[in-house]
């Protein structure tokens, strides 16, 4: 299994690589008279492609925390449930005799 993970890391390794070679150009950057510097294209792809990913993970770390909520809650329903059921299992079960009509 290491093989194939060392594999898939040189793969992957490979692409950055080529890809960084392929888009080298010098992009200039400008935000009004704040900002203005020159960086390489692929840094900028790469950057954003980070940003993402960050941003991914973030709104993903919020929906386990809802989900994890969500079982919480419905976990204790089921066991007061369970407890509900348990409790009129034991109530005994009693049955008038009806009279024979006259």
């Amino acid at each position: 299994m290491k093989i194939v993970y060392t594999i898939i890391v040189m793969i992957i390794v490979l692409f950055i690589i080529t890809f960084s070679l392929g888009n080298a150009v010098p992009v200039q950057i400008s935000y009004y008279e704040f900002m203005d510097f020159t960086v390489p294209l692929y840094l900028i792809i790469f950057i954003s492609f980070g940003v993402g990913l960050i941003f991914a993970g973030l709104v993903g770390i919020g929906e386990r925390y809802r989900l994890t909520r969500k079982i919480k809650h419905l976990n204790k329903r089921i066991i007061e449930q369970e407890i509900r059921q348990t409790e009129t299992d034991m109530v005994p079960l009693t049955l008038e005799e009806t009279q024979p009509e006259e």
